[in-house]
């Protein structure tokens, strides 16, 4: 399998949508609740709300380390933006949701603090939103060597 990226950079910003034959409460619950984020990315615990800190465990990664996350923003079911702090720099990650008639979009935009950092993490990104899909399908979660670093070209070119 090589899947194609979608993603682009638009400034600093690391852009990618995906679009769900869905509800907008649907997804939103796909990409908040704990039991739901654990089938594609990880569980997380605490009590959550703007302003607060939760923490993650992501459970896709080598050694499934746990880390805190901040949710910055949290308006249901349409947008939610959180930091996190981890060896590789903070991570400013918005997540958009738009349902036009029975279709769900959604938006990830990540804001990375340089440029050339979107060919490696935009192969991550791919993985994980593609991973969110084939769990929300009931699908074979993806294998994160056919994204990285196939991808990475993409990502550095701009997308």
């Amino acid at each position: 399998m090589s899947p194609k990226p979608t993603g682009h950079v638009r400034g600093n910003d690391l852009i990618l949508t995906r679009t769900f034959r869905a509800p907008i409460d649907d997804v939103w619950t796909s990409v908040t609740k704990s039991e739901n984020t654990a089938l594609w990315f990880g569980s997380w615990e605490g009590d959550a709300g703007p302003g607060k800190i939760v923490r993650l465990q992501l459970v896709h990664e080598k050694g499934q380390p746990w880390t805190n996350v901040t949710i910055e923003e949290c308006e249901a079911p349409r947008r939610l933006v959180v930091t996190m702090k981890d060896d590789y720099g903070e991570w400013r990650i918005e997540l958009t949701l738009t349902q036009t008639d029975d279709t769900t979009e959604l938006r990830f935009v990540q804001h990375l603090s340089d440029r050339k950092l979107a060919g490696d993490v935009g192969p991550g990104w791919e993985y994980y939103l593609d991973m969110l899909v084939a769990a929300r399908e009931g699908k074979a979660l993806p294998s994160f060597e056919d994204y990285y670093p196939s991808q990475k070209a993409h990502y550095l070119e701009g997308g």
